[in-house]
């Protein structure tokens, strides 16, 4: 793990005050806020609430200064940056009351907090600022998703918006995220994005301003139009700002406050705190097959609660047997670790670690097993792509279904499993009686991978198999592992 900011503590000279400077008419966040409620979900993830790494600035700031010493700028400073700021973007960066109380959220009410998503942003910004590039939008629209989750991917508003984007059902559907009893496709970060982006153009194009865009994508065009009708007709945010539903006020003076944190949040002493998992440390696998994250965490010493916040988007913590590949997240290093073993992850029976639900129990009794398997043909696929996908030979194929030729064509279904009842593609077993065996004691930090690369010969499936009920409760330091050694 690198937590890339750590000592990026900056000596900057800085005035202290007792207080921020207010503009007249101050405004005071309440904890119902919207904003502040998205804070209050991301403070309780498990990787942020029990991080052993904080800066510790709801008390001191980095540089151990006293609360009182944090640096506070009078309301002309603070209004100076965004006036430069607003120079060089599409949107109109106003400062006023709403965005000073949204300032001082960020870099004195949330300190800690802003420093997670400062971190968290090494993580997800990538992926959004490709995704507006593609569809040549402004850069500035990554903030949005800080206002919308504080950049939490499983995000959950109480009105039943969720992920990074804060997709409603029906909006969610309406730009192509599923949405079913195993998979919600608005926790994906690029199926999301993508869907946000799609969403943002529309509704520019119905407005032709970014600040009412992102007015009506947080309470829907119909509430915007009607705060259009109450002000008299104008298509200005601050001039429908008073007929707008409460939660919605707040949303652009939001906006305007998190692209000033992002600017300057070294001028607050507010720095980084580097999240677990940054972009170049987090694999994507595509999977077919019906997985549960329990048995991958378990096979390959990966931490099931980190699955399961790098995959919100399998709600019970199982990757479905659809015809469709899915995305999946994983620690590189144990991506690579599942690659190599992946044969055992699809024709396993999976772990029933996380039980299902009564209400769901029938859908996971009619997932077929490997042996009741079929794919659909798409475009550009032959019996060799398909055969390798499903780890089976050319000849198989042509034998489970009848075909006298290698000619398939796209929409044919093909079976893709032994059939039931067939022994002929059963492994032998092993021969135990020809195992040596040694012993190794778990240390802090290793994986099934490690613990394999230092014994010649020896697999990840072989410590899994012969440890079977030693790692039912995990991979923790001091279990004593059976160790296969080659046979001298």
């Amino acid at each position: 793990m690198q937590f890339l900011f750590r000592h990026l503590w900056l000596a900057l000279p800085f005035v202290a005050q007792s207080a921020v400077a207010q503009p007249d008419d101050a405004v005071r966040l309440t904890a119902d806020d919207p904003v502040v409620q998205r804070l209050d979900d991301l403070a309780q993830l498990p990787w942020i609430k029990h991080s052993t790494f904080t800066t510790d600035t709801a008390h001191h700031n980095v540089h151990g200064y006293p609360a009182e010493h944090i640096p506070a700028w009078s309301a002309t400073a603070v209004s100076e940056r965004l006036r430069v700021l607003d120079d060089r973007t599409p949107f109109d960066l106003t400062y006023n009351a709403p965005v000073q109380a949204y300032i001082d959220l960020y870099t004195i009410r949330k300190r800690e907090l802003s420093s997670r998503m400062l971190g968290l942003a090494e993580l997800y910004f990538p992926v959004f600022e490709e995704a507006l590039d593609r569809h040549r939008m402004p850069m500035e629209l990554k903030y949005l998703a800080v206002v919308e989750s504080a950049l939490n991917p499983a995000a959950r508003s109480r009105a039943g918006a969720v992920g990074l984007w804060q997709f409603m059902l029906p909006t969610g559907k309406m730009y192509g995220l599923d949405v079913d009893s195993y998979i919600d496709e608005r926790h994906d970060v690029y199926l999301s994005t993508d869907a946000a982006c799609k969403y943002l153009k529309y509704l520019h194009s119905l407005y032709d301003s970014w600040e009412m865009a992102l007015a009506a994508y947080n309470c829907g065009p119909g509430n915007v139009n009607k705060a259009i009708r109450r002000s008299g007709g104008y298509k200005d945010y601050w001039k429908i700002y008073d007929h707008l539903p409460r939660e919605t006020r707040g949303y652009v003076p939001a906006f305007i406050a998190v692209n000033y944190l992002f600017a300057h949040h070294a001028d607050h002493n507010l720095y980084p705190v580097a999240p677990t998992y940054c972009a170049y440390e987090v694999d994507t696998l595509q999977v077919c097959y019906r997985l549960d994250l329990q048995s991958v965490a378990k096979l390959t010493g990966a931490s099931y609660e980190e699955l399961q916040a790098l995959n919100p988007t399998f709600k019970l913590g199982v990757v479905p047997d659809i015809a469709q590949p899915m995305t999946i997240y994983m620690p590189r290093e144990a991506a690579g670790v599942f690659v190599a073993n992946e044969d055992h992850f699809r024709y396993a029976v999976p772990a029933q670690a996380t039980p299902l639900p009564a209400s769901t129990a029938t859908v996971a009794a009619a997932a077929p097993t490997a042996a009741q398997r079929t794919h659909t043909v798409r475009s550009g696929e032959s019996l060799g792509t398909i055969a390798r996908k499903y780890g089976v030979s050319v000849s198989d194929l042509k034998r489970w279904n009848g075909l006298r030729s290698d000619r398939i064509h796209a929409g044919q279904k093909l079976k893709v499993g032994r059939p039931q009842g067939s022994t002929s593609a059963e492994r032998p077993a092993p021969d135990r009686a020809a195992e040596n065996f040694a012993y190794y004691t778990v240390q802090p930090g290793d994986t099934l991978w490690n613990i394999a690369q230092r014994h010649p010969g020896v697999t990840v499936e072989d410590l899994r198999r012969l440890n079977a009920d030693g790692l039912r409760d995990g991979l923790k330091p001091g279990l004593k592992l059976k160790v296969t050694q080659p046979r001298s």
